[in-house]
């Protein structure tokens, strides 16, 4: 095994985008925009900041946008106690770790949101840390997460994989120098990850693990 691997978590460990999706639609119908639900996913996976200038008109009313992230907060935190892991996430968190890899997850979640996630998971055993949304100045497709959660690891781009589901995961590694090995749980088509450079594209993280000792987390 490679000596880390930095997984993404919406999307990729736990099946969460499309909540996000229906939680940012309701919040900002609330604030009287009428945005389509297949824009919103398409800009999962950023931040909040940069999910807004993604789905709003540049020249809006920019007065209302913390209030349009917290009414996606609180929509999206009534799905929390019901969250539910993809098949083998947790198996594939236990295998890169059993094999000697650090395992990081570089999520943009704040940190309540991240309690839940984890909770949700049930492999904090095979869990070396975590980062969340507070820790950085910017969220993906910047690479601050990546490289926050690279220098957790302690080990060179070189000796590290990370494992996403969306354009702006493959994008933020490229960013740090490490491979991305994209997932299609988070709703992205495969094409669209391997034209964005992902190292390797599989279905699922049960897929994954399925062919784990061939994929690019085994060198």
């Amino acid at each position: 095994m490679i000596d880390a691997v930095l997984f993404d978590v919406d999307g990729t460990l736990v099946d969460t985008n499309y909540l996000h999706a229906t939680s940012w639609w309701q919040a900002f119908r609330q604030y009287g925009h009428t945005v389509p639900t297949a824009s919103v996913h398409r800009a999962i996976g950023m931040g909040s900041d940069k999910l807004l200038d993604a789905v709003l008109p540049s020249g809006r009313d920019r007065s209302a946008d913390d209030a349009i992230s917290s009414a996606h907060g609180a929509l999206y935190a009534q799905y929390w106690d019901r969250l539910a892991p993809f098949d083998g996430a947790a198996d594939l968190l236990r295998a890169c770790a059993s094999r000697g890899a650090r395992v990081i997850l570089a999520s943009s979640a704040a940190e309540p949101e991240m309690r839940a996630l984890r909770a949700a998971l049930g492999a904090d055993d095979a869990i070396a840390d975590a980062t969340s949304a507070s820790e950085v100045e910017e969220s993906k497709p910047a690479p601050d997460l990546v490289e926050l959660a690279l220098r957790r690891a302690g080990v060179p781009a070189d000796r590290a994989v990370f494992v996403g589901d969306t354009r702006w995961d493959v994008e933020a590694a490229a960013r740090v120098g490490l491979p991305c090995v994209g997932v299609l749980s988070g709703g992205w088509a495969r094409a669209e990850l391997e034209e964005a450079g992902a190292a390797a594209v599989y279905d699922d993280v049960r897929a994954l693990l399925d062919d784990l000792d061939a994929s690019p987390l085994n060198r």
